[in-house]
């Protein structure tokens, strides 16, 4: 296989199932972004979204400019890292949680937000992202949905291809207590206001696990993942080349990203049938109100 090209499922081509492979938190630490440059370059990764707080977004969108049409570059919006925190707007994901299930976030204040994210986006990748999801999946939290909506319409409703929107819910078969309460803080409704405002969405998220256990468990979980995953999902990943001081997930992005590089990995999307896919290029079109 040429290296850069993306991983097929079985020697003839016979692929059954596209799933878009995307790596968050591109330019959360140098170790990450390297990470995600390297595994675009092996083709075994089809997105990225980006955390545009970050100090280091501005130099590391540069590594990712020969993946440009090749891979999807998303925004990770954020609202609950040490960068949103340090920019004013951001909390612990347990005070968001608590304000998105009392009431909810301020609309107004959260499409300035929003706006202040895609405009750094924009400003080093010199165009709209190709999809938005959401840094421990605040993208689906009350008051925060519906200005990240209005806000998608206003900036590129008049776009031919508007972004899509990553929808936080485990197919039924992989559903388990964490993946329940992602989905509960607001899946349903953010698919509906998109689907209303003729916003498509990617509707089925696997790859959800407590990022504990070692290689050989996250082997395990990824082979059962593949088997049972829909065409046109998104199967989430947190790589890195190196276990960063004060990441609190270090190591298993480290473990994620040794195990996605390997060759363990394209066998097993050959084993299951699946193919590495971007989002305009799902066997199944992303669900809008049309559909």
């Amino acid at each position: 296989m040429a290296e850069g090209e993306p991983v097929s499922a079985g020697a003839g081509g016979n692929a059954t199932r596209g799933v878009i492979v995307c790596a968050d938190d591109f330019a959360v630490n140098a170790s990450a972004s390297m990470a995600i440059d390297k595994l675009a370059h092996l083709g075994r990764i089809s997105a990225t979204s980006a955390m545009v707080l970050s100090p280091r977004w501005a130099q590391d969108a540069g590594m990712l400019q020969h993946q440009r049409g090749r891979i999807d570059v998303g925004l990770h919006l954020d609202w609950t890292s040490e960068f949103a925190i340090v920019t004013g707007h951001g909390m612990s994901l347990g005070r968001a949680m608590r304000q998105a299930l009392l009431g909810g976030f301020d609309q107004s204040q959260a499409q300035a937000v929003i706006d202040r994210q895609l405009d750094l986006f924009e400003a080093h990748w010199q165009a709209p992202p190709d999809f938005v999801d959401g840094h421990q999946h605040v993208q689906q939290f009350a008051g925060i949905r519906e200005a990240l909506v209005a806000v998608l319409v206003r900036r590129y409703g008049v776009q031919a291809v508007k972004p899509y929107l990553r929808i936080s819910r485990a197919p039924p078969v992989m559903a388990d207590m964490k993946s329940w309460v992602i989905a509960w803080m607001g899946a349903n409704a953010l698919e509906s206001i998109a689907s209303c405002a003729y916003i498509k969405s990617a509707t089925s998220l696997f790859g959800i696990y407590n990022f504990d256990g070692g290689p050989q468990r996250y082997a395990e979980l990824m082979a059962g993942w593949l088997a049972r995953a829909p065409a046109g999902a998104i199967l989430m990943c947190h790589p890195a080349q190196a276990a960063e001081p004060g990441d609190q997930i270090g190591v298993a992005r480290l473990q994620e990203f040794s195990y996605l590089a390997s060759d363990a990995f394209a066998q097993a999307l050959q084993q299951a049938g699946v193919t590495v896919v971007r989002g305009c290029e799902v066997h199944v079109p992303l669900k809008s109100s049309s559909d």
